[in-house]
C-alpha cells in the first residue's frame, strides 16, 4: 500500500509567489483533524490520503485549530463573516463520490490520482521543490538530492557560484 506524502525541498524553493506557500495537508498517520472532528467527516483512503466529506462537515473549525500545518481552511469566497464548510488539500484525490464522476468534480475538483497523475501543485512546481507522491519514492528522491549537494561549505552558495578555492586560478600577476 502506497503512502502519499508531500515534501518541500527548501533548498530548491524560489518562493515564486505569496500564494504558492504550501498549506498542503501532510496526510498524517495520526491526523489531529480526524481526532477533533465532532461529526467524523474525515477519513483515510487506501493510499493514506486524509480526506473530508463536505456533506458531513458543519464548519466548526476544530480541524483548523488542531492541524499543525494549517491545511483545513475556511473558504475564501463569500461575504465577510460567512464561514461555511471547511476546505482542505485533497492531494488532488477527489472525495467520497465515485471516482471521476461529475459530482466529485463539482465538489472537489479533478481527481488527478484516479487519472494516474501527481497533485497539480507538485507537478507545476517549476523547480521541483514541492514533491508529492508515494512516500518511499519521495524519500529516495530527496535522499539523492541531499547526497548530491554535499555538506558544509559544499552546499549551494559561494562554492557553487565561484568554485572551490583550489579550483580558482590565481589572478594575473599574483605571486603564488
Amino acid at each position: 500500500m502506497a503512502r502519499m506524502k508531500f515534501l518541500c525541498d527548501a533548498e530548491r524553493c524560489i518562493e515564486c509567489a505569496e500564494k504558492s506557500i504550501s498549506v498542503a495537508c501532510m496526510h498524517c498517520s495520526d491526523a489531529p483533524c480526524m481526532a477533533v472532528c465532532p461529526v467524523d467527516c474525515f477519513y483515510r483512503t487506501d493510499e493514506g490520503v486524509v480526506l473530508h466529506d463536505k456533506d458531513l462537515c458543519i464548519g466548526c473549525g476544530y480541524c483548523f485549530y488542531a492541524c499543525p500545518f494549517g491545511a483545513p481552511q475556511f473558504p475564501q469566497a463569500g461575504a465577510f463573516g460567512l464561514r461555511g464548510k471547511m476546505d482542505k488539500c485533497t492531494f488532488c484525490a477527489g472525495g467520497p463520490e465515485k471516482d471521476l464522476s461529475k459530482e466529485e468534480f463539482a465538489k472537489y475538483g479533478s481527481n488527478r490520482l484516479a487519472q494516474g497523475k501527481l497533485p497539480a501543485c507538485a507537478e507545476m512546481c517549476s523547480t521541483k521543490a514541492l514533491l508529492g507522491g508515494d512516500a518511499d519514492v519521495i524519500a529516495d528522491i530527496y535522499r539523492q538530492r541531499v547526497l548530491k549537494r554535499g555538506k558544509g561549505s559544499e552546499i549551494w552558495g559561494w562554492g557553487t557560484a565561484y568554485g572551490k578555492p583550489e579550483q580558482r586560478a590565481a589572478p594575473a600577476g599574483a605571486k603564488s
